[in-house]
């Protein structure tokens, strides 16, 4: 149980450092002049129509993406057997990085194409998010009641 338990958080940290390898080469990419920067720039409706978009993901996927988790969680996650939890643990963590990754990739390009400050906002708060994510030995046992188990064996 123990080797399936540290392969699942091995798989979630590289998940987790892969989001964030991911960002900082989009930074990367528009910084260096790899990717075209300013491509919204005059469109006024063009602007408008990303920039609303960009702050909907945000207001909507991050804290689905904190709360489904919780959700998840404390109805169907802790009812399983040990097994199926940590499968179903991991499938729920991939997608909570995921939403926030959407949210964080969009938001930091729309940042680069329109060059106003509103996508760096909410790609920021997708990032900041994800710090309430890092996985963790002691989180994932205390999140799937397995501490008492620990402890008794």
């Amino acid at each position: 149980m123990e080797q399936k338990i540290n392969g699942l958080l091995r798989l979630l940290k590289i998940e987790f450092v892969v989001m964030w390898v991911l960002v900082i080469a989009l930074i990367a990419g528009y910084e260096c002049g790899l990717l075209e920067e300013g491509s919204l720039v005059g469109n006024a409706s063009a602007e408008y129509v990303a920039q609303l978009t960009g702050v909907l993901l945000a207001i909507c996927l991050i804290p689905m993406s904190l709360r489904i988790f919780n959700l998840s969680l404390t109805k169907y996650i802790k009812n399983l057997d040990i097994e199926k939890a940590l499968n179903s643990y991991r499938r729920w963590s991939e997608v909570r990085i995921i939403l926030l990754l959407v949210v964080a990739v969009f938001n930091i390009s729309l940042y680069y194409w329109t060059m106003d400050n509103t996508g760096l906002l909410c790609g920021g708060m997708a990032i900041l998010a994800s710090m309430f994510c890092i996985p963790g030995k002691k989180r994932l046992l205390s999140e799937l009641d397995l501490e008492k188990t620990e402890e008794e064996v």
